[in-house]
C-alpha cells in the first residue's frame, strides 16, 4: 500500500479502492469472527477459495440482472467480521445482492460454488426462515431491518483485515478533516455537543472527559482504550476489535489529536485473541501507511499506539485498576481524586474510552453534531451495541438507537420468547446491572431511565429470562461472579459481597429465614454507599433489583421451601408416578443415595429425606414415571 502523505493521496485509494469493488461481479464474505470460526467458517472459507482457483474461467450468471459495463467477470473470497446474527452462523454474504446464507456447513460450500455462483440459483435450506416466510436478503430479515447498525456497519460487509477496505467507506476521512481543517479545541466542543456518553457502562459525558485532560498544565498525555469487556455474555467491543478496527483506531487519533496527547494503549482481555490478532494487523498496516507515526499525513500530529493484554481480571474494568495494570502493577483501583483525567496512566492526564465510544467519534466529525443528536434522545442521542442472548429465538450482537423499547429489542429483533416460553425478566448491564420484569417492556433503552428503575446499560449484555428460570438462583450467579472477582482491596466489597452470596446460598439450599431479606437490603446498602471503585459500588444491583420485583420468589424458598422453576437442586422434590411406574427397578438400581425401595412389578417409592436431589432416577427412568412435583 502507499505511503499516506497527504489527504490527496488518502481520497485516491478511496477511489480506486471503491471503483475495484464496485467493478468486481461477485464479492463473498464469510464471516471470519470468533463465533463463526468456532462453527467452521475457517474451512468455509479455504474451500470457497480452492473452488474459484479451480473454475478460473468460470462465469457468474447470479445476479446478471444487475450487471454493467465496466464489471468484471470476477469472484472475491473475503474473511468479514461479525454478522451480529451469531444464532444463524456460520455467516457467508454474497455480494452485490445482499443474499445472506446462515447456518452454513463446509459440505455446501460445493452447492453454493455450482448452483449459485455458476447457475443463479438460491439455495432454500440456507436462507433464514421466520414464521413461514423466506428471507434471502440480509436487510430484509427482521433481525437486521429493525437495527440501525453504524457502529457495526462495516462488520460483515468488508475484509476485516485490509486497511484499503475501511478507507473505501470514507474510513480515516474523519481524521484527516480534524488535522486540515479543525483546531483541537474545536474538536473538543464538537464532542461536547454531539453528547456522545461514554458506551462502557457509566454513561459519563465524553466531551467533558475531553475537555478536562486538555485543560491540564501536565503536557504528556495518554489516550487508552478499555477493550477488558469482562461482563459475562458481552461481546460488542470483541466484534468492533475483530471486524472494523481502524474505525476504534481512528476514534483514539482524533481524542488524541484534540487533547495533545502522542501516545495510546489498547488494553484487551487475552481471552480475545483474534482481536488482538486483528488489532496487531490493523497497527502495522497503519504504521506502514504513515497513518500512525511521526507527522501524520504530513502534518505535525504524531501518535503511536501499543496493545496491553489484559489477565482476565473484571476489576481491570475500572479506570484505575485497568491502568495500573498497564503500568505492570496488580489491578487494583485508588482512591480518587486525583481522577484519571487528572493522573491516570504513569500518573499522567489519561483519556479513558471504550472500544465501541471511539467508534462513534469519526461518525460524528463527518456527519456533524445535528445528524448523531437526531438519533435517540436528547439526553443520550446515538445507538447501542446489544449482546442479545438467553432464552429468545434470535441470539446475537444487535444495535438499535438509545431509547429503543426492550420490547422492541426482545420481540421485534429478537423474535419473543424461544421454545414457547413466557417471558420473565430481563438482567441488563452484566454482574453490575439488574433484572427487569414484564411491566419494564416498555422501557427506554438509556442511561436516565435504566438508572430510574435500579438498573444500567453497562456494557450492554442483554440476558433474557424465561418462566423456567430462578430468580433468587439468577441473583446468587451473579453475586458469585462478583464476589469471586472482587480484587479484595476495600472491605465493603471484599467481605460484603461473600456475606451476601453466603446467604444466597442458604436460600437457594432452602436454610433460609425471613430476616435474611432485610440483612441483603442492609448489605446491599452498604455496598454500595462505602465501597471504592464503581464495580463494587453496583455489584449488590442484580440482588436489590430481584428482591424488589421477584420479592414472592424469595419468600417461597425460604417459607415454602419451594423453587416454582424446579432449579435449585436442594428443593427438588422426585416423585413416582404410579400410573406409569412399571416396577423395573432401574431407578432403585442407580440411585446412589439408596432412596428407592420397592418390589418388581410393583410402583417403587422414594425416600425424600435420603434423597440428595441428583436426578439419575429421573434420568434412568425409560417410562418418564418420575418428575419433580410442583
Amino acid at each position: 500500500m502507499r505511503k499516506i502523505e497527504n489527504r490527496t493521496i488518502l481520497n485516491e485509494i478511496q477511489a480506486e479502492t471503491k471503483q475495484k469493488i464496485d467493478q468486481t461481479r461477485m464479492r463473498i464474505l464469510i464471516c471470519a469472527g470468533t463465533g463463526c470460526l468456532a462453527g467452521g467458517s475457517g474451512e468455509i472459507y479455504e474451500r470457497m477459495c480452492e473452488l474459484v482457483k479451480e473454475n478460473p474461467n468460470v462465469e457468474v450468471k447470479f445476479g446478471a440482472e444487475i450487471a454493467h459495463e465496466g464489471v468484471e467477470n470476477h469472484i472475491d473470497i473475503k474473511k468479514s467480521g461479525c454478522h451480529g446474527f451469531c444464532e444463524m452462523g456460520p455467516l457467508m454474504r454474497i455480494e452485490p445482492q445482499g443474499i445472506l446464507y446462515t447456518k452454513v456447513k463446509l459440505e455446501d460450500c460445493d452447492a453454493i460454488f455450482h448452483r449459485t455462483i455458476e447457475k443463479g440459483e438460491l439455495i432454500r435450506h440456507l436462507m433464514y426462515k421466520q414464521d413461514g416466510m423466506e428471507y434471502p436478503k440480509q436487510e430484509e430479515i427482521p433481525f437486521y431491518k429493525k437495527q440501525t447498525r453504524l457502529v457495526l456497519k462495516n462488520c460483515g460487509h468488508i475484509d476485516a483485515e485490509h486497511m484499503e477496505e475501511y478507507i473505501a467507506t470514507g474510513g480515516y476521512q474523519a481524521l484527516a478533516k480534524v488535522l486540515f481543517e479543525q483546531k483541537p479545541e474545536d474538536v473538543v466542543n464538537e464532542i461536547m455537543e454531539s453528547n456522545l456518553r461514554g458506551r462502557g457502562g457509566g454513561g459519563f459525558t465524553t466531551g467533558y472527559k475531553w475537555q478536562q485532560v486538555a485543560r491540564q498544565k501536565e503536557t504528556t498525555r495518554y489516550i487508552v482504550c478499555n477493550g477488558d469487556e469482562g461482563d459475562p455474555g458481552a461481546f460488542m467491543d470483541r466484534s468492533v476489535m475483530e471486524g472494523d478496527p481502524h474505525k476504534m483506531i481512528e476514534g483514539m487519533m482524533i481524542a488524541a489529536y484534540a487533547v495533545g496527547a502522542q501516545e495510546g494503549y489498547i488494553y484487551v482481555r487475552a481471552e480475545y485473541p483474534l482481536a488482538i490478532s486483528r488489532l496487531k494487523l490493523a497497527i502495522a498496516q497503519a504504521e506502514e501507511a504513515g497513518l500512525l507515526g511521526e507527522h501524520i499525513m504530513g502534518s505535525d500530529f504524531s501518535f503511536k499506539l501499543h496493545i496491553n493484554r489484559g489477565a482476565g481480571a473484571f476489576v481491570c474494568g475500572e479506570g484505575s485498576a485497568l491502568t495500573a495494570s498497564i503500568e505492570g502493577n496488580r489491578g487494583m483501583p485508588r482512591v480518587k481524586p486525583p481522577r484519571t483525567v487528572e493522573q491516570g496512566l504513569f500518573a499522567k492526564p489519561t483519556v479513558l474510552n471504550n472500544v465501541e465510544t471511539f467508534a462513534n467519534v469519526p461518525m460524528i466529525i463527518l456527519n456533524g453534531t445535528d445528524w448523531y443528536k437526531s438519533i435517540g434522545p436528547e439526553k443520550s442521542p446515538g445507538t447501542k451495541a446489544f449482546a442479545l442472548t438467553g432464552s429468545v429465538k434470535n441470539t446475537g450482537l444487535i444495535e438499535v438507537p438509545m431509547g429503543t423499547t426492550l420490547r422492541e429489542v426482545i420481540f421485534d429483533i429478537g423474535g419473543g420468547i424461544k421454545d414457547g416460553g413466557n417471558f420473565k425478566a430481563v438482567q441488563i448491564g452484566g454482574p453490575s446491572g439488574g433484572c427487569l420484569m414484564e411491566t419494564n417492556l416498555e422501557i427506554s433503552l438509556d442511561f436516565d431511565s435504566l438508572k430510574k428503575m435500579g438498573a444500567m446499560i453497562g456494557s450492554g449484555g442483554l440476558v433474557v429470562m424465561d418462566d423456567h428460570t430462578c430468580m433468587v438462583e439468577v441473583a446468587r450467579f451473579f453475586m458469585n461472579f462478583t464476589q469471586n472477582e472482587s480484587c479484595g482491596k476495600c472491605v465493603p466489597c471484599r467481605e460484603g459481597t461473600k456475606r451476601m452470596l453466603e446467604i444466597l446460598e442458604r436460600i437457594v439450599e432452602g436454610k433460609g429465614e425471613l430476616g435474611d431479606l432485610d440483612l441483603l437490603e442492609e448489605l446491599a446498602t452498604m455496598i454500595t454507599e462505602t465501597a471504592l471503585c464503581g464495580l463494587g459500588k453496583s455489584a449488590a444491583l442484580p440482588v436489590m433489583s430481584t428482591l424488589k420485583n421477584f420479592r414472592n420468589e424469595y419468600v417461597e424458598h425460604i417459607v415454602d421451601k419451594k423453587c416454582a422453576a424446579h432449579v435449585c437442586q436442594a428443593m427438588r422434590r422426585y416423585v413416582i408416578s404410579p400410573e406409569r411406574c412399571k416396577g423395573c427397578s432401574k431407578c432403585a438400581r442407580n440411585c446412589p443415595a439408596g432412596a428407592i425401595s420397592g418390589q418388581i412389578r410393583e410402583v417403587f417409592k422414594i425416600d425424600n429425606d435420603k434423597c440428595i436431589k441428583c436426578g439419575a432416577c429421573e434420568s434412568a427412568c425409560a417410562f418418564d414415571a418420575i418428575h419433580v412435583e410442583g
